[in-house]
């Protein structure tokens, strides 16, 4: 332990047990000095007790985020916005739900370790309760924005950090998340932390107001603003009404205005309790009309504000808000329905990408080599509202690093040597109105995306030669095999790319990992363009196969189903039409025996292997004993790895 560690304990028993300050403790601020009280008799917390952070296991962390999926969308631009003011000044942009957890994160991942130490990363709990006198924490149990700069926390592990927050409230004036900018280091004095405080509140309000606007799209919405002259694009107080004229929402800087004067909740009031107004006089106040002519009166004071009204749409009737009504399931569309067979793993994922149908949100999607991430894609294109319009695939590893800007970008007639003398259109704008597919994205040169992050940042396009830039509306999604945060680390891709691209992060399981192999294989035999009839597949091939470790994923078994569709006769497939390279592969831990009946092998050992080798849900799932499941994998020569090869335990 330091001494200026050991320093600081002292500081926070003398403080939070009432006793006089020592010297160099008195710039601690009322905010401070009763959270460190907190901290001590509210949340029994040792001083003297230095932890790391706490981080939730991924499982758990995915739970909190699905739960506020809607809001982290909408949440994302306004983080991904304030990162672009901090980058490059030691700054990282956390989002945490109300509950502390971090639930999004931003930073330079070449400094990966410090900061998960520190607690700078996806799943740290910065609770009060948990982590002490923090930004986020002590955010949370005062909800207003502050600064927790090195000394300022409570725990001794955390004083070098400096961490500034400002809370986000939904439209019933609950708080629902913390943003969050902290550095691992930072100059001593904490007035140097001031611009961070007004930039970290500016965008907690962009984030709440977005929110906020989405929420009502359906209903009556004013925009109010104290000045006429920044009412139509940055209101401060935001309400919304229903169709009798009742709030039935507000931001957080309207309830703060209002409630004071009224005494009373802001939700529920008639507009004309809150305003010298009539409900049906809110027409004198829509867009159009001059703003300096759209002065009203607040009630109980005579403060003059502005006001802007937006009538719900009358094309569509209300939808109910799925955040505060359960709406029935809707079944997925069916290009995304065909991919899957039952798959929990891989249904998850596609229910999730199939919320982000019509999303302007980027998304990612990982997985080994041949897991079927160009196949989603398309399937997103066609069940999205663009499907009418190009879906654009583009290898990023297989056009050569001489020729990637020119095909991406395009250039007019000219402009660099063999560029031809007519204009040519990029790829880029070849998918306007449409999907740009990015595959292998992680083999993009480096100085072209820079180039790239400008095309998604700003939605338009540079040709080379060209002076002005071409606007494109398209929805871009990624994908590879590789660990971009690997890459970002090591300087070989931009962290603001990967951020820009990972809006959405779908990860699709390799083959060997999914429950629905045997359907996927039935599929790609019955998937047959020549007009032949589909082929047979005899016991021991199908046991074979499904043992098959299958590293080439959907791409590999789709060329063994065709080259045994070809050479297998009389409509049967049997072992004898494998490739011969697939005998050098078979499942490690399965000895599967040729002879009559071993399709019932094949499905129990598929069992055995999608269960995790846990015979006794495998028993539940045939409603047998666990000892008639031992004797079966007994009598196929069914071996278990988790008994040292013995096929049975001992009895």
């Amino acid at each position: 332990m330091h001494s200026s560690q050991q320093q600081h304990i002292a500081q926070v028993m003398r403080l939070s047990s009432g006793s006089s300050p020592v010297a160099g403790t008195e710039g601690h601020d009322s905010i401070i000095r009763n959270s460190w009280t907190r901290c001590v008799q509210q949340h029994q917390l040792d001083p003297t007790r230095m932890q790391e952070a706490i981080i939730l296991p991924h499982a758990r962390l995915r739970e909190r985020q699905d739960q506020m999926e809607a809001f982290l969308q909408i949440a994302r631009h306004g983080m991904e916005t304030l990162y672009q003011q901090v980058a490059g000044m030691g700054y990282v942009v956390l989002l945490t739900d109300a509950r502390g957890i971090t639930v999004d994160f931003i930073g330079d991942l070449q400094y990966d370790q410090p900061m998960r130490k520190a607690g700078l990363c996806l799943g740290a709990d910065w609770s009060e309760s948990v982590a002490g006198t923090c930004g986020v924490g002590t955010c949370i149990s005062t909800g207003e924005a502050l600064t927790v700069h090195q000394g300022d926390h409570f725990d001794a592990t955390h004083i070098p950090l400096t961490c500034t927050t400002a809370p986000v409230f939904d439209a019933l004036g609950q708080l629902t998340a913390v943003l969050d900018i902290s550095a691992l280091r930072s100059p001593l004095p904490k007035d140097s932390q001031h611009l961070a405080l007004q930039l970290v509140k500016v965008y907690a309000q962009h984030v709440e107001n977005a929110s906020f606007l989405q929420r009502f799209r359906h209903d009556w919405i004013l925009r109010v603003s104290a000045a006429p002259q920044f009412l139509d694009v940055n209101p401060e107080y935001l309400l919304a009404l229903d169709a009798g004229g009742r709030i039935i929402g507000h931001n957080r800087r309207a309830q703060l205005l209002l409630e004071p004067l009224h005494t009373a909740p802001v939700l529920g009031q008639r507009l004309d309790r809150i305003f010298h107004l009539d409900f049906n006089d809110l027409g004198r106040f829509v867009q159009g009309r001059p703003t300096d002519q759209r002065a009203v009166a607040l009630a109980g004071s005579a403060r003059l504000l502005f006001l802007l009204a937006t009538p719900p749409p009358t094309r569509w009737p209300r939808v109910p808000d799925p955040s505060t009504y359960p709406a029935p399931e809707s079944p997925l569309p069916a290009p995304l329905a065909r991919l899957s067979g039952g798959d929990p793993a891989l249904d998850r994922q596609i229910e999730r990408a199939a919320r982000l149908l019509n999303s302007p949100v980027s998304m990612l999607l990982t997985g080994e080599t041949g897991t079927g991430k160009e196949v989603l894609a398309k399937a997103l294109h066609a069940s999205s509202a663009r499907r009418s319009r190009p879906f654009v695939a583009v290898n990023c590893a297989a056009i050569p690093e001489t020729l990637i800007e020119s095909e991406l970008f395009g250039h007019l007639p000219g402009s660099f040597t063999g560029a031809g003398s007519k204009v040519k259109r990029g790829l880029i704008q070849e998918a306007d109105g449409g999907t740009l597919f990015l595959d292998e994205i992680g083999d993009m040169p480096r100085p072209l995306q820079a180039r790239l992050l400008r095309v998604l940042s700003e939605r338009e396009v540079l040709p080379i030669g060209a002076m002005r830039p071409v606007p494109v509306n398209l929805r871009v999604i990624a994908a590879t095999h590789c660990d971009l945060e690997v890459l970002v680390r090591e300087g070989r891709f931009r962290d603001d790319l990967y951020y820009r691209l990972n809006g959405a992060h779908i990860r699709l399981p390799a083959l060997r990992e999914r429950q629905d192999l045997g359907w996927m294989l039935d599929q790609m035999l019955q998937s047959t363009t020549d007009g032949a009839d589909v082929p047979m597949l005899a016991p021991d091939a199908r046991a074979w196969l499904l043992a098959y470790r299958w590293p080439g994923n959907l791409r590999e078994l789709h060329n063994v189903v065709e080259y045994a569709r070809s050479v297998c006769r009389k409509g049967l497939i049997t072992l004898a039409d494998l490739p011969d390279r697939l005998g050098e592969m078979p499942g490690p831990h399965i000895a599967v025996a040729h002879a009559a009946g071993e399709g019932d092998a094949a499905a129990l050992a598929h069992q055995l292997r999608a269960a995790g080798w846990n015979v006794t849900a495998v028993a539940r799932q045939l409603q047998v004993s666990r000892m008639t499941v031992y004797r079966r994998m007994q009598r196929w020569g069914i071996t278990s790895p988790n008994h040292g090869g013995e096929s049975l335990p001992p009895m």
